[in-house]
Order: structure tokens, then C-alpha cells, then sequence
């Protein structure tokens, strides 16, 4: 099940998140998201640990039928409160996720798997119920910021003490051994995690600096190839009689 936020926790991200430097950094997120997928008006998402909803809002901009799962009540009250009526919410987890299969085109797990127990059967969930990508964003291990992050939580509690960072490599080897030899990309923003905001986001906005693979956010789109579950048919043949000698 992994660390599900209480209301403390909930109620301190949605402070966290109208901060105007924060909100910048989670709209920078966001937007490398939707240039990674490249999704199109009238297709569904499904977004796994949806939080306060947050990352369905641009989804939802677009005009794409969004779903939101999250296991925690409080950030799902304020997702409704944010969201309103224009998502599709549930509480659930991510490795037991309530929909069947290729139920969405998309599926993203934004943030999701640091909390998350069991983070291989999450991936596995998210790629069974999704017919065309996945995404998933994480903070990453190698970053400055998630550096600092870390050794913080060494000497204050913080909720980093609970997450899981992840580097590139991690990500791209749990995907290969679940799902195969996949098409995926990766990109990573925040490079700088000080210095003047116009500035810091102008560089993330530029495809060279998205390729360092020390960002603090990374991202990977997985392009999902459709497996067939095949079972042996058994074939009835009657071997013909044969009436004469053969010659030989």
C-alpha cells in the first residue's frame, strides 16, 4: 500500500502548491508531461495518485476525459474542491487499480511511485489498464535538489523521508524486465534549482538542457506494444489407410 497522505500532509501540499515559485515548478512539470505525451482532445487519461489534481488540470484544459485515482480521502476532497465535477475521481491504490483492461489511452504516474510500496506491480497496473503511453514523472536521485532533499530528512521529519528517489537508469531497467523491450523517452526540467524563475524556466523550456539527466524532475514516456495471451488449440487429424504395398 506504501505511505497514503493524511491531513497534515494534504493540507501542507495545497499550501506548498499557491506558493508562486511552487506553482511555476508543478506547471513546469506539467508541461513537460503534455509535450511527452502529445495527447489529443476527446481521449481519456487516467491519472494514478492524482493528489489534489494538480497534474488533471491541464488534461482537463485540453479537453480529455480525465480520471483521477488517489488512495488518500483528504487530497481527493481537495482534488474535488479544485476539480469540481469535470473529473472522474476514485480512491484507490495503484497496484490494485479498479479498471479493466486498455480502459485509457494514457496513464500517468506523476510523483506517484516514491510513495508507493510496491512500485513494479503500480507500473504493471498502470501499463495493463492503458492502450497507447504511460508517463511517469519522478523526483530524481542524482539531482541536486533530490541530494538535498535526502540529507535533510536526515536531521527534520519531512515527507521525503518516506519517498523513494529514482534515477534514469532505475526507471528505464524496472520498465525493460516488466513490459519488455518498449520505445521510452526521457527528459528531465529543473536543472537549477536557484537563481530567478524567468530565468531557470527559460532554460528548462530548451531541449538540450531537458537531456541532462540530472534534473530534479524526470520524466519518461513509455510507448505500450499490445501483448496477446495465446493458449494451445489441439488439432484432430485421422491418418489415412493405406491398402497396397509399398514399393521400396
Amino acid at each position: 500500500m506504501g505511505y497514503v497522505f493524511d491531513f497534515n500532509d494534504a493540507v501542507a501540499y495545497e499550501k506548498w502548491y499557491k506558493h508562486p515559485r511552487n506553482r511555476a515548478t508543478a506547471d513546469l512539470e506539467c508541461r513537460l508531461m503534455i509535450d511527452m505525451l502529445g495527447p489529443t482532445p476527446g481521449e481519456t487519461v487516467l491519472d494514478i495518485g492524482c493528489g489534489t489534481g494538480s497534474s488533471l488540470r491541464p488534461f482537463i484544459d485540453m479537453g480529455l476525459q480525465a480520471t483521477g485515482l488517489e488512495p488518500s480521502p483528504y487530497m481527493l476532497d481537495i482534488a474535488l474542491k479544485n476539480l469540481g465535477h469535470r473529473v472522474d475521481l476514485h480512491r484507490g491504490y495503484a497496484e490494485d487499480l479498479p479498471f479493466d483492461d486498455n480502459s485509457f489511452n494514457y496513464a500517468c504516474l506523476v510523483t506517484t511511485l516514491e510513495f508507493v510500496e510496491d512500485k513494479q506491480k503500480a507500473i504493471e497496473e498502470a501499463g495493463r489498464v492503458a492502450k497507447d503511453k504511460l508517463f511517469i514523472g519522478v523526483l530524481n536521485r542524482y539531482a541536486i535538489k533530490g541530494v538535498q532533499r535526502r540529507v535533510k530528512g536526515v536531521f527534520t521529519k519531512s515527507i521525503y523521508n518516506r519517498a523513494h528517489f529514482f534515477s534514469i537508469w532505475e526507471l528505464k531497467s524496472i520498465i525493460r524486465t516488466l513490459l519488455g523491450n518498449v520505445p521510452m523517452s526521457w527528459r528531465t526540467v529543473h536543472q537549477f534549482p536557484v537563481g530567478p524563475l524567468m530565468i531557470t524556466n527559460l532554460i528548462d523550456q530548451f531541449s538540450l538542457f531537458q537531456k541532462f539527466p540530472f534534473g530534479t524532475f524526470a520524466g519518461m514516456v513509455v510507448t505500450l506494444i499490445p501483448r496477446f495471451r495465446t493458449r494451445p488449440l489441439s488439432v484432430r487429424y485421422k491418418s489415412k489407410q493405406t491398402t497396397g504395398m509399398v514399393a521400396g
